[in-house]
């Protein structure tokens, strides 16, 4: 096999290797594009609707509420994020990072403690397609694996223009001259 035959041969493997890659990372974009769009959309995932906090009704303090989420898992919970929110027109606090993904609810009005109700369907897929939930302890890996990927096969396709435009001119240049 001669190197014009070599070239052929390469080409045709990178251009094999695009379509598979482009394939391959589509899903992920696919999922991460729907869930986005989910968002946009008024009131289908939860939290979509922001609420004014009544500071008025707000009895416990941020520490008492910890104090609270570590009373009802009976252990000191790794709290990572403590929000103040509105939830059904009531004030909550909301502890997140002590039970994996789910959350602890803090009644900020009298301190009782209620584990997050499951959110609906589309809320769901939300931050499973969004945020990788899904992947556990590989979520981060997943995310560079995807993100490699889209970059080679961001890379092949710049390539493959490369040599389709500047081929056809070479090509177009010979046939004048």
């Amino acid at each position: 096999m001669g190197i014009g035959g070599f070239k052929i041969l390469m080409r045709k493997f990178i251009y094999q290797l695009h379509l598979w890659l482009g394939l391959f990372v589509s899903i992920p974009v696919l999922a991460w594009a729907l869930s986005g769009f989910l968002y946009a959309l008024p009131n289908t995932v939860e939290g979509g609707k922001i609420d004014v906090i009544d500071n008025a009704r707000v009895k416990v303090s941020p520490t008492e509420a910890i104090e609270k989420a570590h009373e009802f898992a009976g252990k000191t919970l790794p709290t990572t994020a403590l929000t103040l929110l509105m939830r059904d027109g009531k004030p909550f606090y909301q502890a997140v990072g002590g039970m994996g993904m789910d959350s602890i609810l803090i009644d900020a009005e009298n301190g009782q403690v209620l584990i997050t109700p499951l959110p609906n369907l589309a809320t769901r897929f939300f931050r499973q397609a969004h945020f990788y939930y899904f992947a556990g302890g590989w979520q981060t890996w997943l995310l560079l694996l995807f993100s490699a990927l889209a970059s080679l096969s961001a890379l092949t396709g710049i390539y493959l223009n490369y040599v389709h435009w500047f081929g056809k001119r070479n090509r177009t240049r010979r046939n004048v001259v």
